[in-house]
C-alpha cells in the first residue's frame, strides 16, 4: 500500500513539473524579442552618467524563471549566480527555470522509473543520474564553447598585435577582433570594448571578460594589459609573445594527449567488455545469462556492476585529464 501511494504521489508530481516546464517553455519562446531589447538595454546602461553600484544593479536584475514564484525561489538560492554564469558559458536559449525544471522533472521519472526494481537505493540512483542530465548538457556546451574561444584567443591576438604595430588604438584593435571574428570571442570582445565605450574602466570591463569567459589563457592578457597599463612598455610585442606562449601551450596539451590515449583506450575497453561478454553470453546459453535479470540476487549484482563501471569511468576521466 505504501507503494502505491508513493508512486501515485511520484505520478502527480511528474504532471505537475512536466506543465509547468511547458508552460515556461512556451513563455520563454514568445519573449525572445523582449530579451533582446533588455539586453540591449543593459548594455547601453553603461554610460558616464551612472555610478558603479547602479550598473551592477541593472547587471543583477535578470530573471531566472518566468514564473514570479519560481523565479523568487530561484534568486534566495547562493548557488543561482553560478548557475547563470554556466547558462552564459554554454550560451544556453532558454532560462534557469526551465534548465531547473528539466532537472527536477527528469529526477522525478528515474525514481519513478526506479520504484519497479522495489529498491530505494535504485529509485535514488535513477533520480541522481537522470536529474543532472540537463547541467551534464550545459557543462558539455560550455566545455566546447570556451574550446572554441581558446582556439580562436592566439589569432585574436595576433591581429591586435599587427594593429597596435600599424599604429591603432588599444581600442581599436579590439574592434577589429569583434568584427573579424565568430563567436564566441568575437561578440565578447565587442561586449568588453561596448563597456569601455560607454564610460567603464578599462580594467574593470577587461575583468568582467575574465569572469564572463573561463579560459585560463586569457588572464594572461588581462593581466599583462593592466600591468602596461600602469607602468608602460610595448604593449604590441607583450601580446604577441603571450599569443606565442597560447600557441606553446597548445602544442604541449597535444602531446600530452597523446600519451595520455592509452588510458581513455582502456576506458572505453573495459567499459564496452561487461556488454560484449554479455551479448556472447546470450547467444551461446540463454538460460545461464538470463539469471542476471530473472533472479533478485542478479539483478543487485548487475545494478551494483553498473554503479561500478560508472564510478571507475570518472576516476579514469580525473586521472587522464591533465591540466596544462
Amino acid at each position: 500500500m505504501s507503494m502505491t501511494l508513493i508512486i501515485a504521489a511520484v505520478a502527480v508530481l511528474v504532471v505537475f513539473l512536466l506543465v509547468m516546464g511547458i508552460g515556461s517553455l512556451v513563455q520563454s519562446g514568445s519573449d525572445k524579442a523582449d530579451r533582446r531589447v533588455k539586453e540591449r538595454l543593459r548594455a547601453m546602461a553603461m554610460n558616464a552618467d551612472i555610478d558603479v553600484a547602479a550598473v551592477d544593479l541593472v547587471l543583477r536584475e535578470s530573471t531566472m524563471s518566468e514564473v514570479p514564484l519560481f523565479n523568487r525561489l530561484l534568486e534566495s538560492m547562493r548557488w543561482a549566480t553560478h548557475f547563470n554564469r554556466l547558462l552564459y558559458q554554454a550560451d544556453a536559449k532558454a532560462s534557469a527555470g526551465v534548465y531547473l525544471l528539466g532537472c527536477m522533472l527528469l529526477a522525478v521519472v528515474g525514481f519513478y522509473a526506479g520504484t519497479f526494481s522495489g529498491r530505494l537505493w535504485v529509485s535514488g540512483a535513477g533520480a541522481l543520474m537522470l536529474g543532472y542530465i540537463p547541467v551534464w548538457t550545459l557543462q558539455s556546451k560550455k566545455r566546447k564553447r570556451m574550446d572554441k574561444f581558446q582556439k580562436q584567443l592566439p589569432e585574436a591576438l595576433d591581429l591586435m598585435a599587427r594593429a597596435l604595430k600599424a599604429g591603432h588604438t588599444f581600442g581599436g584593435g579590439m574592434r577589429m577582433v569583434a568584427d573579424e571574428f565568430d563567436a564566441p570571442i568575437g561578440p565578447e570582445f565587442g561586449k568588453t570594448l561596448d563597456e569601455m565605450n560607454y564610460g567603464m574602466d578599462a580594467d574593470r570591463a577587461l575583468t568582467n571578460l575574465e569572469e564572463r569567459v573561463d579560459c585560463p589563457d586569457l588572464k594572461f592578457f588581462i593581466v599583462s594589459v593592466n600591468i602596461q597599463r600602469e607602468t608602460g612598455g610595448n604593449l604590441a610585442e607583450i601580446i604577441a609573445k603571450i599569443a606565442a606562449l597560447v600557441r606553446e601551450r597548445f602544442a604541449l596539451f597535444g602531446k600530452i594527449r597523446v600519451l595520455s590515449a592509452e588510458g581513455r583506450v582502456s576506458a572505453y575497453i573495459l567499459i564496452a567488455l561487461p556488454f560484449l561478454l554479455t551479448g556472447i553470453l546470450y547467444v551461446v546459453n540463454p538460460k545461464y545469462v538470463s539469471l542476471l535479470w530473472t533472479r533478485e540476487l542478479g539483478q543487485s549484482m548487475v545494478w551494483g556492476a553498473a554503479i561500478s563501471m560508472i564510478f571507475g569511468w570518472i576516476i579514469i576521466r580525473k586521472i587522464i585529464r591533465i591540466k596544462v
